[in-house]
Formats: structure tokens, C-alpha cells, sequence
């Protein structure tokens, strides 16, 4: 049986990939992230949290580096590496559970934090328009990935991937779009609101009760004990100081409106749909794939907004599939469980199949 302890946190042994699988353990979070990170319960979000580091990115709107937080690879390949988005006001701590998977598939992996989000150095703040995020991932991708990558975005992740590749087509392989949030115009009115009721806005965005809400919606039947720590993993860069004056920055820039960019994208995308998601209708994915020149749509049973966090598994094999066939291969030591002892193997079809069920009881 799975043996709970004070500080549940995965930690890393050999797997038959070569890359690390998770057992618990103790953890050691890096100085720069909130002290709440302490108080996450969930141990595939604490061992993500400590590969977070921050990467000095040289921009063309700043007058000095940005220390830029990312979750970097274990690994090389020579297949094109992945490059894991987040959703709108969110982190890479996003992809606590799809994020190992990739990687024990053999993938080189990398989870980026979009600026203005995350757990970026944003101290003296830069500007977090449109312009400045693709700016902002550009110059990362040009000074460390410098290949073609399969760029993924969930939900706004979508809209700032649809941009990325349609305004630097050279550096991006293929898309992977989930739930996408592509047909919002913009920040509508909240561009035009006074600052001060801009800032009255964000902090709401911050509170618990609407966090709490927004998991119910976006996730199914979530206890609530689960919903409260995953509203904790959700909201920690938001206790940086200068997270609200980079929120209000981008919202009153009037955000994202890629509708027109669309049928632009020249890359190979594949959609992931949940089939309950109860925030974007499952009629936009059947837009989207109708004006996307070159796609193919996968929907995920009994899933929400976020696959990738409530059925990793599934959303796993669908964006292998979509890679390769090779990398599809490698993946089967992940979810058959080779190389494994039973309390790793009990331990990981339980999160793998249902992420919510092993976490119910944590304290």
C-alpha cells in the first residue's frame, strides 16, 4: 500500500526510458517560489515545483534580462521537443501530472511559464501585452530550444500558441490546441474599465471563492479537500507583489482576439476536446477544426475543460499518437507499468486513470 507521509512529494528513480519516475519523498523547493508552495498536499505539483527555475531571457521591450521560470528536460532527443503552455493566469505547475508522462515517453520536455504569469522574476515590471508575451517566449525559444517545437496550449494557452505559430511559423513543428479559448474577443470592456476598478477586478480573480468555482466548473465531481489544494497549486503566483500589476497590465491591453489568425496556421494541430466541458462549448472545437487548414479533433470522455490535468492519461496517448509513432512506442513501458515495483504501479494507475482518487485523503 501507498505509505502517507507529513510532506508527500515524488521523487525520482530510474525508469526503463532513462528518465525519472516518481516515488514520495521529501522535498526542496527552489528559494525564489511563494513559502505557500510548503502547503500543497499534492505530491506530483510539490516534485514539479522543485524542477521550476528561472532562465535569464534577453527582450527587446526591457532594458535587462528577465529571469524567466520554466520547468527544463531531463533529456535530449532528436525528435522535435515538446513545449508545454498554461492556461490565462496560471503556471507550469499546470502540468503536474501529463508533464512526467511526456517525459518517461522519452520526450524533451520543457513547461514554460508565460510572462506575466508564473513564477517569473516580474519585479520591475515589464510590459505583459500580447506583443511582449510572444516577444517574451520567442527570445526564450531562440536562445534555448532553437529547434522546431510541438508547442501545446490549453484554453487562453491555445490563443497564445495560435499566435506564437502563426508569427514565428519557423520555430514551431506542430500544435496541439486543448479546450482551446480561441473565439473570445479580446478583454472586451475590461481594457476601457479605471484603473482602480481594474484592480478591484484582479484581486476577486485572486480570492478563494472564485477559485473554488472555477474548479467546480472545470473539472468533474471534485471533493472538495481536492478542489481546495488544487485552488492552492492554481493561485500561488498570484502572492507575488507584482502579479496584479501584471494582470491589470494585459487586461488592459485588451488581450488575445486570434479568431482572424486561424486559418493562417499552416502547422499540423491536433484538438483535444473534454466532452464535459462546461466552459467552452464543444461547438467552437467543431469550428475550430472546420477552419484550422490541416487538423484532426480527439474528444476525452468523461473529462472537463483541462484534460490534461483530470485525465493525463488520455490526453498522454493522444498527443503521442500525434507526435509519433516512435514516441508512441516508447510510451508503453509508462502505462503498462515495466520497470515498476507494485506500490509505484498502484500508485500511478491511480493517478494516471483518475488524479483526483489518490489525493482525496492526503492531509
Amino acid at each position: 500500500m501507498l505509505t502517507r507521509t507529513a510532506s508527500p512529494v515524488l521523487v525520482p528513480t530510474k525508469s526503463k526510458a532513462h528518465v525519472k519516475l516518481f516515488t514520495v519523498q521529501g522535498s526542496n523547493f527552489p528559494s525564489f517560489l511563494p513559502k505557500e508552495v510548503e502547503n500543497i498536499k499534492d505530491p506530483f505539483a510539490r516534485r514539479l515545483a522543485t524542477r521550476i527555475e528561472r532562465l535569464p531571457v534577453s527582450v527587446g521591450f526591457a532594458d535587462r534580462s528577465i529571469m524567466s521560470s520554466c520547468v527544463k528536460p531531463l533529456i535530449q532527443s532528436e525528435r522535435s521537443p515538446v513545449v508545454l503552455l498554461h492556461g490565462f493566469d496560471s503556471s507550469c505547475l499546470e502540468w503536474r501530472y501529463t508533464f512526467p508522462l511526456l517525459e518517461e515517453a522519452g520526450l524533451e520536455t520543457w513547461a514554460v511559464d508565460i510572462l506575466g504569469w508564473g513564477f517569473s522574476d516580474l519585479e520591475r515590471l515589464p510590459s505583459c501585452d500580447v506583443a511582449s508575451k510572444r516577444d517574451h517566449l520567442y527570445r526564450l525559444w531562440k536562445s534555448y530550444i532553437r529547434r522546431p517545437i510541438i508547442l501545446i496550449g490549453p484554453s487562453l494557452g491555445a490563443a497564445i500558441a495560435i499566435d506564437f505559430a502563426v508569427n514565428h511559423p519557423e520555430a514551431v513543428e506542430k500544435l496541439v490546441l486543448i479546450d482551446a479559448s480561441v473565439y473570445t474577443e479580446d478583454t472586451g470592456n475590461l481594457a476601457k474599465l479605471p484603473r482602480a476598478v481594474a484592480y478591484a477586478g484582479v484581486y476577486l480573480l485572486r480570492s478563494t471563492p472564485l477559485r473554488l468555482y472555477g474548479n467546480l466548473l472545470a473539472f468533474n465531481g471534485l471533493p472538495l479537500n481536492t478542489n481546495i489544494d488544487w485552488m492552492n497549486v492554481g493561485r500561488l503566483h498570484c502572492l507575488y507583489p507584482w502579479w496584479k500589476d501584471a494582470t491589470v497590465n494585459f487586461m488592459n491591453s485588451g488581450g488575445y482576439n486570434v479568431s482572424a489568425l486561424i486559418k493562417k496556421v499552416k502547422q499540423k494541430t491536433l484538438i483535444i476536446w473534454g466532452e464535459d466541458d462546461q466552459i467552452i462549448s464543444n461547438k467552437l472545437a467543431v469550428r475550430l477544426h472546420c477552419e484550422l487548414p490541416d487538423a484532426v479533433i480527439r474528444q476525452i470522455p468523461d473529462c472537463g475543460h483541462l484534460p490534461h490535468v483530470e485525465k493525463p492519461n488520455s490526453a498522454t496517448k493522444l498527443i503521442l499518437d500525434f507526435v509519433g509513432e516512435d514516441s508512441n512506442n516508447e510510451a508503453q513501458s509508462v502505462f503498462s507499468g515495466a520497470g515498476q515495483n507494485s506500490v509505484q504501479k498502484k500508485f500511478l494507475g491511480w493517478c494516471l486513470d483518475d488524479p483526483v482518487t489518490p489525493f482525496k485523503n492526503w492531509q
